[in-house]
């Protein structure tokens, strides 16, 4: 296996916006160059991770290529998926020996319809979607089994939202930021039982994009690479019914395949868009939250972006090992309902 690393990060502003996805492409990859020092012909391989189902319109990552340059021409490849499986195919890439380096993006756009109820209709076609639910429904549902069981209360999503709200001030790109009590967040009324306001993320426009680099290349372009030394994703059934809600089995069996378990993990970044969601995914890790600092970002609960909010997790985590702050740490994304899928990836700064 070679080593790969994270070496270089960028961030678009997370905002409803009227600009097209090239727009907020290209200053973000051009972040991303700079902040690699790289110029885009030495870039091996391209890897984008966007939906056409949430633009409304087939074939629209094409025209991403636009960002990318129209000289040198380029490696590129796509998947219909959020960026951080971008950067697991580039990172497979990397692997065949085929790229040296990798610059992997995602993007997505959240103000142009409900995408709670977008997303919802990629549930089974012929007995859940026919319901017209949309995705609070089904993540209130998640989280009153959770609730019924015994696994987490309420004060705990109140304490994650409110956790996350304070992270998020140190979080230029947030869009949701400050300090909250939980007592006062559980006064607040229920939206959908059992879910509060402060228990949904706040949903923008926006990019990511991560550069990684195998051995002696990634040494070159970054003084503390984020060495990516496990990555996995596993997925459960698609039917809501026909599988735990409340273990979520693919992140239990990603996590034990990166051989997350005893070890120190000093910080994770858990892609989790509601608060119940942070607490499920870190208990399947394992993730010990006396000792592991728990998305200092802020997480996709105050910034979230369809598409990017994973890939987001992971490059976040990996900035905490580039700028010395961490040595060890977890990316974890998401996709599909209720915890669907699961992606986790293992980084060390030695």
């Amino acid at each position: 296996m070679r080593d790969v690393a994270v070496v270089a990060s960028a961030h678009s502003a997370v905002s409803a916006t009227t600009d097209t996805p090239i727009e907020l492409l290209i200053p973000v990859i051009n972040e991303a160059l700079a902040n690699a020092g790289l110029e885009r012909r030495e870039v091996d391989f391209w890897c984008h991770g966007s939906c056409d189902y949430l633009v409304g319109q087939p074939f629209s990552f094409v025209s991403a290529v636009d960002a990318l340059g129209a000289w040198p021409p380029i490696v590129e490849s796509h998947v219909e998926m959020d960026g951080a499986w971008a950067l697991y195919e580039a990172w497979i890439k990397i692997q065949t020996g085929e790229a040296d380096t990798a610059l992997v993006f995602g993007n997505g756009k959240s103000s142009v319809a409900d995408m709670f109820r977008v997303m919802a209709l990629q549930l089974d076609p012929y007995v859940e979607a026919p319901l017209g639910t949309d995705q609070i429904a089904l993540a209130g549902l998640q989280a009153r089994m959770a609730l019924d069981a015994g696994v987490i209360t309420e004060r705990d999503m109140a304490e994650v939202a409110a956790r996350s709200r304070r992270d998020a001030l140190a979080n230029p790109v947030a869009l949701v930021s400050g300090e909250v009590s939980v007592d006062d967040l559980l006064a607040a009324d229920k939206v959908r039982d059992p879910l509060r306001a402060h228990d949904i993320p706040a949903m923008g426009d926006g990019v990511t994009a991560v550069v990684i680099a195998a051995g002696d290349r990634a040494r070159s372009l970054a003084s503390r690479p984020a060495w990516i030394r496990a990555i996995d994703h596993r997925i459960d059934a698609q039917r809501i019914g026909g599988r735990d809600l409340i273990g979520v089995p693919s992140a239990v069996a990603a996590a034990e395949r990166c051989g997350v378990g005893g070890d120190r993990i000093d910080v994770a970044e858990i892609h989790a868009p509601f608060t119940h969601e942070e607490l499920l995914v870190g208990r399947a890790l394992g993730i010990d939250a006396a000792t592991t600092r728990i998305n200092p970002s802020g997480g996709a609960l105050v910034s979230n972006v369809l598409m990017a909010a994973g890939l987001a997790r992971i490059a976040r985590a990996a900035e905490t090992v580039l700028d010395g702050t961490a040595d060890r740490v977890i990316g974890h994304a998401t996709q599909g309902p209720c915890l669907q899928q699961n992606l986790v990836c293992v980084m060390e700064g030695a």
